[in-house]
This record gives structure tokens, C-alpha cells and sequence, in this order.
């Protein structure tokens, strides 16, 4: 299984990205509008500068309580973990495991293409599971 079929899979391949310009105020105010827990940091919106979940704000927050008032590109991750179409899934699912990472950028020859979160690979993960045990479940019943 590879990351491009699990993007296919998403029912939308829109990526919420952030200027590193913007405020934390409208980052978090960008957070809950789209219901996600990161974007991706972008001066064009096709590159990865960054990334920027709900957890760099809390971390942050908890050491400067003035936070709310500086930019993205302040309390963004610069060195950003990616992966391309091609990578397969248990290698993305090891590199999420033991970086502690939740989203990861899906990038084509440079280009942002989307977005995987550790949600989209547990969904895709309980796919193939449901899909195996209804097709034991055939063997094992025929008649």
C-alpha cells in the first residue's frame, strides 16, 4: 500500500497552508474553521516551509503566555518530515511512530500535494482490516 492511494482515498485533497506571516491568532482561528490540527506553513501555498499544529501553540504557550501575538513563522517546525505518493504506508506509519508525528506533507517534485494525518492512516489501516476478516469470513462460510 502507498501514501497515494490513501490520499485518493480522502474525501477532500485540499491543504489548508499559512503564510509564516500570519499571526497565531489567526492560525488557531484557522485550526478550528477547518477542524484540523495543522497546516502547513507556505509563502506561496506550493512549497513546505513549515509545519504548525495545536500542539506548537500549546508548548509555546505554556512557556510565553504573550505567544498569542507573534507570528506562525515564530513557533513553526521548520524541519519538516515529508513523504511522496510513492512512500508505502508502514514506512510512514514507523516514521510517524517514532518521530511522535501527526501529520506529515505529501510533496511531488517539490510541489505540496497533501496532507496525511496519523487519522488518515488508522482509517486506511481498519479498512484493510475490515476488508480481510469479511474475506476470511467468505472462506471460512462457503458452502
Amino acid at each position: 500500500m502507498r501514501i497515494g492511494e490513501v490520499l485518493s482515498a480522502k474525501p477532500s485533497a485540499e491543504v489548508v497552508t499559512i503564510s509564516p506571516d500570519a499571526g497565531v491568532r489567526e492560525l488557531i482561528a484557522s485550526l478550528a474553521e477547518h477542524n484540523v490540527g495543522a497546516l502547513i506553513v507556505s509563502s506561496d501555498g506550493t512549497s513546505v516551509d513549515g509545519i504548525v499544529s495545536e500542539r506548537d501553540v500549546v508548548r509555546h504557550l505554556h512557556h510565553d503566555g504573550t505567544v498569542i501575538n507573534n507570528t506562525v513563522g515564530a513557533i513553526m517546525t521548520d524541519a519538516v518530515e515529508t513523504c511522496d505518493e510513492d512512500t508505502p504506508l508502514d514506512e510512514l506509519m514507523k516514521t510517524m511512530t517514532d518521530r511522535r508525528i501527526r501529520h506529515v506533507p505529501v510533496v511531488h517534485e517539490g510541489r505540496l500535494v497533501g496532507i496525511i494525518s496519523i487519522g488518515d492512516v488508522v482509517k486506511h489501516k481498519i479498512g484493510e482490516l475490515q476488508f480481510e476478516r469479511d474475506q476470511l469470513d467468505s472462506y471460512v462460510h462457503q458452502t
